[in-house]
């Protein structure tokens, strides 16, 4: 039997007007991450959530971060933020020709180690580090822009990644990052993956229904009976 699934809020898609009322939200119901995406305006065509943003945020919240580095050079750039013992943080495979040094830089600070992959990468790719880290971030969507259609072959990918985790007994988190609505969360699940990044095709869409019941109604298609 499947664990139950956990959530991770996108804050680059959460207004900022409604950013309290956001946050008193995912502590009623026990959120598990705050999804922070870091773009440099190179690795992807755009720019997010800077360090200061970051820092406030940190001030404001004690739910775990989960970054996701989108960025060239993510060894350099991973230093400018305040990443914490328990915090979840994905850098991405391609372009990085320092994956050693940014997995072992983790393991230091007492973070969980993701290595994230685009829609066209092969998970094979990462054969060598899979003993070395906590989860994959799986991209189902070209990164940079929120609100892009999710590319369909990437779900039978995370079936084909948790198959073959299986077959290496090696039991890691699989992340579900790119339009991730519930309809497509409730496949994904089915497929292995593990946590699942909501933004605005789910937690953000300007729906007239609180926050926590939208939470509830997609934790019931991850797991949560």
């Amino acid at each position: 039997m499947n664990k139950k699934g956990k959530l991770s809020a996108s804050m680059m898609c959460a207004g900022l007007d409604k950013l309290f009322y956001f946050l008193t939200e995912f502590k009623e119901v026990n959120l598990e991450y705050l999804h922070i995406d870091i773009m440099d305006g190179q690795f992807v065509p755009n720019f997010a959530l800077g360090t200061d943003y970051v820092k406030s945020l940190r001030r404001i919240t004690e739910i775990p971060f989960d970054y996701h580095f989108l960025v060239n050079n993510p060894l350099e750039k991973m230093s400018w933020f305040d990443i914490r013992e328990g915090d979840q943080v994905s850098f991405h495979f391609e372009n990085n020709d320092k994956i050693q040094e940014c997995i072992d830089y983790l393991t230091r600070l007492g973070a969980r180690k993701f290595i994230a992959i685009n829609p066209k990468t092969n998970f094979h790719e990462l054969d060598e580090y899979f003993p070395q880290i906590d989860g994959i971030l799986v991209m189902h969507t070209p990164p940079g822009f929120a609100g892009k259609k999710l590319i369909p072959e990437t779900i039978e990918k995370v079936g084909d990644l948790r198959k073959y985790l299986n077959e290496i007994n090696l039991d890691l988190e699989i992340e579900s990052d790119g339009n991730v609505s519930i309809e497509h969360a409730e496949k994904l699940y089915a497929q292995g993956s593990t946590i699942f990044v909501s933004g605005t095709s789910s937690l953000f869409m300007n729906s007239e229904k609180p926050i926590k019941e939208i939470i509830i109604e997609k934790r019931k298609v991850i797991g949560w009976k």
